[in-house]
């Protein structure tokens, strides 16, 4: 079955106010030559409750989201791009190929030269998915997520955004440059899709576990990636037990920032790295490979010290060497997409679309089963 997506208009939207006008400085993180991609992400908002229920608004929400983006531009002028709109359909979003869902390319425009695009597609039920792509290198996820969170503001009528954005990348450290190492031969990788349910109740157990061995509680993060980790190092089935195999996962780091960075939205993070031989990942309980990434999250704070100041010796953190042997994760449940409201209540699933990773999170499923995105 295929349904036809009919884009009704395409424009760009600019503030709707004066901005101001400068040079505004990236920092040495948004300048990672990796952060230069695009982020892609639906957010499937669903048909509102009858009147009486919710207090759902009224009109077209493409409207709604093209006026309001107009109004969060001024704040967030560095974002200034476009908007498409698309006409209604009378089907699923999911039956819809996800490319109709996003904003296409715009006319004799080199696609990262975009900072931000959105496209909004109604449907007949009522329901509608704003289509996201913004690239990395001005904002990481808690920043995008803050961005479209204003937009939401505005469409609710908010006279100002709930968190006020600040550019202040002068807060990120700017050590000398490491020194690394040539870029290894360019490889070839073959990568499946999967997605894997953890149910509450083994997320459950698995955290009860941890608690009756360690005397510590854990997260429900720590839980699904240790198993995600642990599957997939048995599956890679690999000869020698003493290969080392590592587990990538990047954490926020505006709490380490002078006076923590309220507000910032570029991007502010540190890349969390676990490593140990496959031998011990796949003969340990979930417990104890819970606590092999609990130490290196233990660890963050002094490593973004040593970093900022300077004094790391091994590989630059930020140039990421991908091979078989390591497990990248991105965890977009708590970066705060799934608040955003522009009227009609909150997102029921968001799912992102990125390079080498994603995560799909559904809050209509009661159990809160975590669906992870793995390739």
């Amino acid at each position: 079955m295929g349904f036809a997506v009919r884009r009704t208009s395409r424009s760009y939207v600019r503030p709707s106010a004066a901005t101001p006008s400068g040079t505004l400085e990236l920092s040495i993180i948004d300048r990672v030559v990796g952060l230069r991609h695009l982020v892609r992400s639906l957010h499937v908002f669903p048909a509102p409750a009858p009147a009486g229920e919710r207090g759902a608004a009224a009109g077209s929400p493409a409207r709604a989201v093209r006026e309001a983006l107009g109004k969060a531009l001024v704040d967030y002028y560095p974002f200034a791009g476009r908007l498409d709109d698309a006409g209604r359909l009378d089907q699923y979003p999911f039956a819809i190929p996800e490319d109709d869902l996003l904003p296409d390319a715009a006319p004799d425009v080199e696609p990262l030269d975009l900072p931000l695009s959105m496209q909004v597609t109604e449907f007949s039920c009522g329901g509608f998915v704003v289509g996201l792509i913004s690239c990395h290198a001005l904002a990481d996820g808690l920043g995008a997520a803050q961005f479209i969170n204003a937009v939401g503001d505005y469409a609710r009528g908010l006279p100002r955004p709930r968190v006020s954005p600040v550019w202040a990348r002068d807060l990120v450290p700017s050590p000398p440059k490491l020194s690394s190492a040539p870029p290894p031969f360019p490889r070839m990788f073959q990568f499946w899709h999967l997605v894997v349910d953890l149910s509450l109740d083994s997320i459950t157990r698995a955290k009860s576990q941890f608690l009756q061995s360690t005397g510590q509680r854990c997260s429900t993060f720590d839980v699904a990636i240790a198993k995600v980790w642990q599957a997939r190092t048995r599956a890679l089935r690999l000869a020698d037990p003493s290969t080392r195999v590592n587990l990538c996962f990047f954490a926020n780091t505006r709490h380490l920032l002078r006076g923590g960075a309220a507000g910032f939205y570029g991007n502010c993070f540190y890349t969390v790295t676990v490593s140990a031989e496959s031998g011990a990942v796949e003969a340990a309980d979930v417990a104890g490979v819970v606590a092999m990434i609990r130490d290196a999250k233990a660890r963050l704070p002094a490593k973004f010290a040593r970093w900022a100041a300077g004094e790391l010796a091994e590989q630059d953190p930020y140039e990421l060497s991908f091979t078989y042997e390591s497990l990248f994760v991105s965890d977009w449940t708590r970066l705060g997409f799934l608040e955003a409201d522009y009227g009609w209540g909150t997102p029921s699933q968001g799912e992102k679309k990125a390079k080498g990773e994603g995560l799909r999170e559904n809050k209509k499923k009661k159990n809160r089963e975590r669906k992870k995105k793995i390739k």
